[in-house]
């Protein structure tokens, strides 16, 4: 008996292994769990390395990470192979759950430092100047970004904190490149405005 279940199971993996990913979204769209689990295999490294570019922090780029699939579990008829493949459908949500993590931590840090004081509180957690420096300078590059419409602001973090390509950022939100391109060039002119009294440049 525990035999038979083994050899159905060894099948049932054997199948799923050798579907599309598209196929595996079809079944994790009816609530089959190890359709998901393929899919996880399939694209979980890749999920968390694009977290942890953007978090630079080991712990909550696991925790972007979990979410994202969580989401993914519970809404996953909502993927459509028209906008894109599935690898670039879910590392776009990873990219949306680490904006909110990110933006969630600069307001408590900004409310421990006002508590604590921002002097000593910073000059203890930052190992050099640089990095001092690098974390300003992309704190205040997105706060800058709410400042822009979304479409425009959308394309930039995915470009400056994602690290994808032109294309890369056209197949994710389904638009033609020479749009994407169209409005990271009428982004980055409005944030150099901005930005260059203050000596920072994206």
């Amino acid at each position: 008996m525990a035999f038979e279940r083994r050899k159905r199971n060894h099948s049932l993996e054997s199948t799923l292994q050798s579907l599309a990913d598209e196929e595996l979204m079809a079944l994790v769209a009816k609530g089959q769990a190890r359709a998901f689990e393929t899919i996880y295999e399939r694209h979980g490294g890749a999920a968390f390395s694009l977290a942890y570019r953007m978090c630079g922090s080991r712990s909550l780029a696991e925790d972007v990470a979990q979410e994202a699939f969580l989401s993914i579990w519970r809404s996953g008829g909502r993927y459509d192979r028209a906008r894109g493949s599935v690898r670039t459908w879910v590392l776009g949500i990873v990219h949306n759950r680490a904006i909110d993590a990110l933006r969630r931590t600069v307001v408590q840090e900004r409310r421990r430092a006002s508590d604590e004081g921002i002097e000593e509180r910073f000059e203890a957690r930052e190992r050099t100047e640089v990095e001092a420096a690098r974390r300003e300078e992309a704190s205040t590059i997105r706060g800058m970004l709410e400042t822009l419409p979304d479409e425009q602001s959308r394309v930039i973090e995915l470009a400056y904190f994602g690290g994808f390509t032109h294309s890369e950022i056209a197949e994710m939100l389904g638009a033609p490149i020479g749009t994407v391109k169209g409005r990271m060039r009428l982004g980055l002119e409005k944030l150099r405005g901005q930005l260059a009294p203050q000596g920072v440049m994206p």
